[in-house]
């Protein structure tokens, strides 16, 4: 059995995997953004939710920027843990080996597998509080950009420059609008979220050159409400030396993330 960590803002999620890649047991918790009672929290989960499965590995999946050397967290976002050592305390809690990678870079590494036949350079943006991404190639995690932020590029917008998840994240779309993505139906409000949507992703299309681009995330899963707003708006930037990939939903927008935690276990074991 193996073991998938989603550590959220909110809450973590324990996904329990056989061998064969199928989830026999979940079980999710508050997220204490004090480090060490969250730490308390994951021991007594697993504890009880655990003690009927034989785990061999865990992937632990991190909202931030990781010293996978060291198997470190030095950032985490909304958290504001700093320099923690997150696989050094798994590894004594639940005592087997401890895998530590971003989350986006493991919801990109499963959605990318997906398509893996048809695409070998797969670009895999996440849409939530903030902006992330993964880059994958050839089935792996590019170490190049493991540890790519694009929600922090600074681009005009509104005649200032701003981050692009300040204006194009799924916070930035409940601060303008007043409403969750599920309760928000305005047709125009959707067009112009596909239009910043798209001002940050040419950039990235420019800089990476990627075959196709899948978008993941609590906003991936209403790809439906925006789009056709977003591929008519990146066609719009479309020139002879930036061609526009195809832009899809993820297949599992809201699950790719522990579920990539399962192949990064199998990549690695």
């Amino acid at each position: 059995m193996y073991l998938a960590i989603d550590v959220g803002g909110t809450k973590t999620l324990l996904a329990v995997f056989n061998t064969s890649g199928e989830i026999v047991h979940e079980h999710k918790f508050p997220t204490n953004h004090n480090y060490q009672k969250f730490l308390t929290d994951l021991e007594i989960a697993s504890k009880a939710e655990l003690k009927d499965y034989s785990i061999a590995y865990c992937c632990c999946a991190m909202p931030g920027k990781i010293d996978r050397v060291r198997g470190i967290v030095l950032h985490c976002g909304n958290l504001k843990w700093q320099n923690v050592a997150v696989k050094e305390d798994l590894h004594r809690i639940l005592k087997v080996p401890v895998l530590l990678e971003n989350d986006a870079n493991l919801a990109g590494l499963h959605e990318a597998l997906l398509v893996q036949k048809k695409y070998s350079n797969v670009l895999y943006v996440t849409i939530s509080t903030g902006i992330g991404d993964g880059i994958i190639i050839n089935g792996k995690i590019d170490p190049s950009f493991a540890d790519s932020e694009p929600g922090h590029i600074v681009m005009k917008h509104d005649g200032k420059l701003q981050k692009w998840e300040d204006f194009a994240s799924g916070r930035a779309l409940v601060q303008r609008y007043g409403k969750k993505a599920k309760d928000l139906n305005d047709a125009s409000a959707w067009k112009q979220f596909a239009k910043d949507v798209a001002q940050g992703l040419d950039e990235l299309i420019a800089i990476l050159q990627p075959q196709i681009i899948l978008i993941g995330g609590s906003l991936g899963t209403y790809f439906h409400k925006y789009g056709d707003f977003l591929v008519k708006e990146l066609e719009k930037y479309q020139n002879t030396m930036v061609s526009i990939p195809p832009i899809v939903q993820a297949k599992r927008p809201e699950e790719a993330v522990v579920y990539g935690c399962y192949d990064f276990i199998k990549q690695h074991n």
